[in-house]
Order: C-alpha cells, then structure tokens, then sequence
C-alpha cells in the first residue's frame, strides 16, 4: 500500500478546531471525500496534476504499441484505430478503469483518498524501464520509462471547498 500524506497546515487547524467543537467528524470527512473523489476524477479530463502542471504526454513507443491493436489484416491503421489514437489521453486506457475507481474511504478519524488499481502508484510516482524486473522472456517491466503523472493530491481550490466544508460544519456546531 502506497500513503501519500497531505499535510496542510491551513486544512489540519480547521478541522482541529472543527473536531474540538463538535468531536464528531465522519459527516464532515465524507463530504471532503466527495469533493476529491471529484476534483481527482476531472484531472482525467484535463490531465494536470494537482499543483496545475500537465501530464508529460503519452510517448511515441505507447502510441506504436496501442496503433498495432488497432491494425486491419494488410497491416494499416484502422479508421476507428487512428481516431482513437488521435484522441489517447495520459492515464486513460480502454477500460478507463483508473480513472473512475477512485474512492474515499473512512478509517478512525482518517480520510483515505485513491485508487484500488494495482497500477496507480506507477501512474502517480512514475517508474524507470525495468524496476519491476522482467518478463519470462527477459523482457524489462515496465518496458519503458513511465513518467510520473500525478493525479492524488490537494490543489488550491481543494483546499478551499475543504476550509468552506469546515467552516460550514463550524458555523453549525
């Protein structure tokens, strides 16, 4: 299991200050849950990290390997094969199972906050061809340089929903 900790000193006062007066915080967690299971999602769309930089693009090697899945019989690039590629996206593969299996879930007074596929932390960390060792024809794995693309995290405007959750859950206790 991979823990990113976010330690924003702003959001952790207010929610001291929230647990201290009204010592129950599930109710305010899970609306904080909501809130960057949303703002996760749409980085998909508009593939930037949470600090506001963009995801390195895809590489030439990743749309050589997706163009031979899309290959017609006389070995040419389908219709639907070069529209497809011309749409490909960082992070978003065919089953676009990473992008929508993000969860938040609560455990104590803890928000946990990401993805169940085991493929996640190499998306978000990055890895270098090979660290994972090789195929069993020698193969490296990944078989490639994956560029780090982080999409876990609080940005600016995440922070504010969570201070305005707070305050709200404050200004009613």
């Amino acid at each position: 299991m991979i823990t990113i900790e976010i330690n924003d000193q702003g959001v952790l006062e207010a929610l001291r200050r929230l647990q201290a007066r009204v010592g129950y915080l599930k109710p305010v967690l899970r609306g904080i849950g909501e809130v960057l299971i949303k703002s996760t999602k749409r980085r998909f769309a508009t593939g930037t990290a949470p600090d506001g930089t963009p995801w390195a693009p895809n590489s030439p090697v990743t749309y050589d390997r997706l163009a031979t899945w899309h290959l017609t019989k006389k070995g040419k690039l389908s219709k639907a094969g070069a529209a497809r590629l011309a749409g490909k996206k960082p992070l978003i593969g065919e089953t676009r199972r990473l992008s929508s299996q993000i969860n938040a879930v609560l455990q104590g007074d803890a928000l946990l906050v990401g993805s169940p596929m085991e493929y996640a932390a190499t998306q978000q960390f990055g890895a270098e061809q090979g660290e994972f060792g090789t195929t069993r024809r020698g193969g490296p794995i990944p078989w490639g340089d994956i560029p780090a693309r982080p999409f876990l995290g609080l940005s600016e405007a995440d922070k504010r929903h969570i201070l305005e959750i707070v305050a709200e859950a404050l200004g009613g206790a």
